[in-house]
């Protein structure tokens, strides 16, 4: 008996790695610090995930008006554009609801974490993005690509 409900225990255990592995990652994490610097480059989104999000934290010290960080999203063809238009937006850290914005966190400052969830069906099969640090000089070592992949 305890050799069958062992056989059981790792059918199971098994089964569920599986289902867990063929899962898409619909999430993402990712790290900054008090230097121009994010630890991701480049992500990779499913189209089988309903909602993305992405969590970015700023490990450093300094405040938002020193280091402050955030990620913004957008098609990469409107990212120069959208980064003009967002270094007048001091008063509103650097963000705006420009509709070329598929979405953003918060600026943050040392020890804090801002999430942003979206719809994944903002994106397209195809389509260029990139994603930035809309903080006042950052955009040159902090920004990436994201691609939308078929699952």
């Amino acid at each position: 008996m305890k050799g069958l409900f062992r056989y059981l225990f790792v059918g199971v255990l098994l089964g569920a790695t599986g289902v867990s592995a063929a899962s898409p990652k619909c999430q993402l994490t990712i790290h900054s610090d008090d230097q121009i610097y994010w630890d991701v480059s480049d992500i990779k989104v499913s189209n089988a995930c309903k909602n993305f999000t992405v969590t970015l934290i700023h490990d450093g010290q300094l405040s938002k008006d020193v280091m402050g960080h955030n990620w913004v999203l957008a098609k990469t063809e409107d990212s120069e554009p959208l980064l003009r238009a967002l270094i007048t937006e001091k008063s509103n850290d650097y963000l705006s609801d420009d509709p070329r914005i598929i979405a953003h966190t918060k600026l943050l400052g040392g020890g804090q974490v801002s999430m942003v969830t979206f719809e994944v069906s903002k994106l397209q099969l195809g389509q260029a993005y990139s994603f930035f640090c809309s903080y006042p000089e950052h955009v040159g070592l902090m920004h990436g690509t994201l691609e939308l992949i078929e699952d």
